[in-house]
């Protein structure tokens, strides 16, 4: 197998929003949930690891990312692609910056690239500052963030607080001006002492023209949107092909433990529509009542149609400060974390649901894993950075699951109810 692209994701909804970006553009890929321990066997040009990395100790994260390194490169991957959020989440102890400085050591390369521009999803790069639609990443909710506040929307300083390689920009006119002009602005930042350089990116003209300049560079690090231009460096073209997965009819439902404010208006959207929705309560699971089976028993009288049904622990940011205060943050969010991860098992063994939505990072990265779920085949997307994949899982029998994976901040409102008039 000749492997084009080698991609470490540093949680599982953030892989499954690189992966469509890749297959969009026409690449065969793989998502695998975790470091494999034997070869992939499909041929594919493209394998997406994903890690539960994101909000781990900087130590844990760079262990398990040079793991999934050496990983990649022993199945022969041109390029290393590190993907971490549209919205840079990570704290000033990292864990973007640690990482990217293990692997360009472990790579032996002096310089790569940081830009978490998405435009599709309104993230863009301007002068070094990071937009989400229309507002400074510090004004648009995720300085609210329970795990990773974004409190500094300017990406170089950002960065140059986790990491003792020097900071640089490239700025919307040397990218305007295409690959020739980036290539020549890298070259000045490198005799300038310059490790990592932020990327403006207003559209996706721009990261089209970005993407030539990075043909050969060991490692990019990147959200997910600079990926549809690098396709392109491999010889690769869109095709339908790329997304087919196979059919999968059964019972549909949705589990939500993001608290962005994008998945609040889809929780919202979902109930106004007249649907089924149960609501999570964390108080509840840290006093020991058996949520899980109230659930599972609700779910059970609900999906006689088919559903889909909702079962969600969303609620606004005062709210989830509530209930920090009473267990602590990371008792409150592993408490949901595991109780989801369990309804979702309970909801494909026994309830027979094969189509499976699931919102939040921490919240997919935990029911992949309570379904034992090692591989992902990407198919078509359904909003931007969101597509539908098929899962071989024993739980779900012979025809496995179409599971989609949606990171808390992405979707339209509608998300939930469309998602299932797309199922390929």
């Amino acid at each position: 197998m000749t492997l084009a692209l080698g991609c470490i994701a540093d949680d599982f909804t953030g892989a499954t929003d690189l992966a469509n970006n890749l297959v969009r553009a026409g690449m065969r890929v793989v998502q695998t949930i975790g470091v494999p321990d034997q070869p992939v066997a499909a041929e594919v040009d493209a394998i997406v690891v994903a890690l539960k990395s994101r909000t781990i100790p900087a130590a844990e994260a760079v262990e398990k990312s040079i793991a999934a390194l050496r990983w990649l490169q022993a199945q022969g991957a041109q390029q290393i692609y590190f993907k971490y959020c549209s919205t840079f989440d990570s704290t000033p102890a990292g864990n973007i910056g640690p990482v990217t400085e293990a692997l360009m050591d472990a790579l032996g390369c002096d310089f790569t690239i940081a830009t978490p521009a998405f435009p599709d999803n309104g993230r863009t790069v301007f002068k070094g500052y990071l937009f989400a639609g229309d507002a400074l990443l510090n004004e648009s909710g995720m300085e609210k963030h329970p795990l990773t506040p974004m409190t500094d929307p300017n990406l170089v300083r950002v960065m140059q607080a986790q990491t003792g390689r020097k900071v640089g920009l490239v700025d919307y006119r040397a990218v305007a001006q295409g690959a020739d002009a980036v290539r020549a602005r890298f070259d000045e930042l490198r005799s300038q002492g310059v490790g990592v350089a932020i990327v403006d990116a207003l559209s996706n003209e721009d990261l089209l023209r970005l993407g030539p300049a990075l043909a050969g560079m060991p490692l990019v690090t990147a959200g997910s949107g600079v990926a549809i231009g690098l396709p392109a460096n491999f010889g690769v073209s869109p095709s339908g092909a790329a997304s087919a997965l196979p059919s999968v009819q059964g019972r549909r439902a949705v589990l939500s433990g993001s608290c962005s404010l994008a998945t609040n208006r889809q929780v919202r959207a979902f109930i106004e529509s007249g649907r089924s929705a149960l609501a999570i309560d964390p108080l509840r699971i840290a006093n020991g009542e058996d949520v899980v089976t109230e659930a599972l028993a609700w779910a059970g009288s609900m999906l006689i149609d088919g559903g889909p049904v909702l079962i969600y622990s969303t609620a606004d940011s005062g709210a989830v400060q509530s209930i920090q205060g009473q267990l602590g943050v990371e008792k409150a969010g592993a408490l949901v974390e595991r109780t989801l991860a369990d309804i979702a098992r309970g909801l494909v063994a026994l309830h027979g649901v094969r189509q499976l939505v699931v919102a939040g990072g921490e919240t997919s990265g935990a029911c992949v894993q309570a379904l034992d779920i090692g591989q992902l085949q990407i198919g078509p997307q359904i909003d931007p950075g969101v597509p539908w994949c098929h899962a071989p899982c024993e739980a779900a029998g012979d025809e496995g699951l179409l599971i989609a994976l949606k990171s808390g901040n992405f979707g339209t409102d509608d998300f939930f109810t469309k998602s299932f008039a797309a199922v390929p």
